[in-house]
């Protein structure tokens, strides 16, 4: 029981000290967040130590938080946290990993400054003329998964012996953990394809002692001596998430469909469909020959190499990979063929390789 007593001592100075205000603190370490700092081009200062690094950007990315998504409005009801662009925005400038384009609310102010230069009230040599915007190579979408705030804690595995324990129980039964998960995915703004996909979590503990106090030992609503916010929690979240991203691009390698063209039809064939390209091997061989073989020709990448170099393209080894060198030998041979020149094995290419 003295132990007990001590410690009550000890929590009731904290209580009464916590009364007394303080001067504000410029760049206080108890409000900062896991995105902390600044950043100015490829320049980055007081960084968070865990967040990851690139020697130079991947490319130019714009930020599409979508707004109307159920999670939006949840999270915003909920918690009052605001966009998540501002966070996203400095973690990658941070990171220098990819070079953020302005696509959000801004843009109304990129385009106004433009109209008045097209209107002839901004002064002379403004240079607001066309061709100046970058464009944006990617696009990061961030999702809250799920944000919840007390998910687990001591008060109900100790919410019993708050009165007989005093203020030993009031902090016992204070103490919560908050919890975050989101998401973000990466796609190429040229072809549509996502390219990465990420998850990231976070969690705390909050130790919120006034609430309790009042019904356990009678010294009133005192406040939390360290209640963390909800947001602290979902940016670590999406700082780890965003960590995940660089990971993935650092190890990315492209997914191909070996044989044929992305998008010219998948393998997984529906009966009844149009799809030459995405037709399998044993179908072809069930329907039995042709009586003319170049019109459904159906090379490998091996056997489309091999032709080409008898042909005097020299797209190299055959190793059966659509790489950069087959790719120009099938564009060179579709521009000498006249056909549609898009470096895919499409069928009339093959049917002319089969000639």
């Amino acid at each position: 029981m003295s132990r007990i007593f001590a410690f009550s001592l000890v929590a009731v100075a904290v209580v009464l000290a916590g009364c007394e205000a303080s001067q504000p603190k410029v760049g206080s370490d108890q409000a900062r967040t896991a995105a902390t700092g600044s950043a100015g081009g490829a320049a980055a200062q007081n960084v968070n130590a865990k967040l990851g690094r690139c020697d130079r950007p991947a490319g130019t990315i714009a930020l599409v938080e979508d707004t109307s998504l159920d999670w939006y409005r949840a999270y915003m009801d909920k918690y009052r946290l605001g966009s998540t662009s501002p966070v996203l925005r400095l973690l990658i400038q941070q990171s220098n990993c990819f070079i953020v384009v302005e696509r959000g609310r801004a843009m109304a102010n990129m385009q106004q400054e433009r109209a008045l230069q097209q209107s002839g009230e901004m002064r002379q040599n403004s240079n607001f003329g066309k061709g100046q915007m970058v464009a944006a190579d990617y696009s990061l979408t961030p999702e809250v998964l799920m944000s919840a705030r007390g998910t687990s804690g001591l008060g109900a595995a100790l919410g019993g012996f708050g009165g007989r324990l005093g203020v030993l129980g009031a902090v016992a039964g204070g103490i919560q953990t908050n919890e975050a998960a989101v998401m973000l995915t990466l796609v190429d703004n040229r072809s549509g394809v996502q390219v990465a996909a990420a998850e990231g979590s976070s969690s705390n503990t909050d130790f919120n002692l006034g609430a309790v106090l009042v019904g356990s030992s009678g010294f009133g609503g005192a406040g939390g001596y360290t209640n963390t916010p909800q947001g602290k929690v979902v940016t670590a979240a999406f700082t780890d998430a965003y960590n995940n991203i660089i990971t993935a691009v650092r190890n990315y390698a492209p997914q191909s469909m070996g044989d044929r063209g992305m998008g010219t039809g998948g393998r997984l064939t529906v009966e009844g469909s149009s799809q030459q390209q995405g037709a399998s091997v044993q179908s072809s061989q069930a329907a039995g020959p042709s009586s003319n073989p170049a019109q459904n020709a159906n090379l490998s990448v091996r056997d489309v190499q091999i032709k080409l170099n008898q042909l005097g393209y020299n797209v190299g080894a055959p190793d059966g990979q659509l790489g950069r060198a087959t790719v120009a030998g099938i564009r060179a041979f579709q521009r000498d063929r006249r056909l549609t020149i898009s470096g895919q094995l499409d069928q009339a290419t093959m049917n002319e390789l089969a000639k």
